[in-house]
């Protein structure tokens, strides 16, 4: 007899189909599109729009909520309140602190919150302008907001543009 060729038999496989990888890129997928919903979410932030010009102040109204403080080199901080022209407090050099600038800012918004109640538009502080010159160190930039935190002052800005008069100021001081 001859010997027949015999089949060769293929090696059946698993049928079993390891799905770990797929169950773990479904769940970074469905946090990635969790995430990126929430972030497209708008945010909504509190514009504070200066009084009626029927507030009776002198000079307007937005100009007695604003405390401008100028940053200078070697810690120097100069601060004033309204417009430099005509500065409902008159501008000085402060120091950084409990008896310095935070006490200022405390005494003035505490005064400004008492008036705007008074006129039936309670929560409404005084707004800071904080401008650092650019020989100002960064170290006086963030004591000036940590000041803003300290004295829970809502609305500040930080602005790098300098009249030509506060630059005479800063120099002059």
């Amino acid at each position: 007899m001859k010997n027949l060729p015999q089949k060769v038999r293929s090696k059946k496989l698993s049928s079993r189909v390891d799905l770990t990888a797929m169950v773990s890129v479904s769940f970074l997928l469905i946090i990635f599109f969790m995430l990126v919903g929430e972030l497209s979410k708008p945010k909504v932030m509190d514009l504070s729009l200066p009084y009626d010009h029927t507030c009776g102040w002198r000079g307007g109204c937005g100009e007695n909520r604003s405390v401008t403080i100028l940053l200078g080199e070697n810690n120097q901080l100069v601060s004033y309140t309204g417009l430099l022209e005509v500065p409902i407090v008159p501008p000085k050099e402060m120091q950084y602190g409990k008896d310095g600038i935070r006490q200022e800012l405390l005494k003035r918004n505490k005064s400004m919150l008492e008036y705007s109640a008074q006129l039936g538009k309670p929560g409404r502080g005084i707004t800071v302008i904080i401008k650092p010159s650019k020989k100002s160190n960064f170290k006086n930039l963030v004591d000036i907001l940590d000041e803003m935190a300290i004295a829970k002052i809502d609305t500040y800005a930080i602005v790098s543009e300098f009249t030509p008069e506060e630059s005479k100021l800063l120099a002059s001081n």
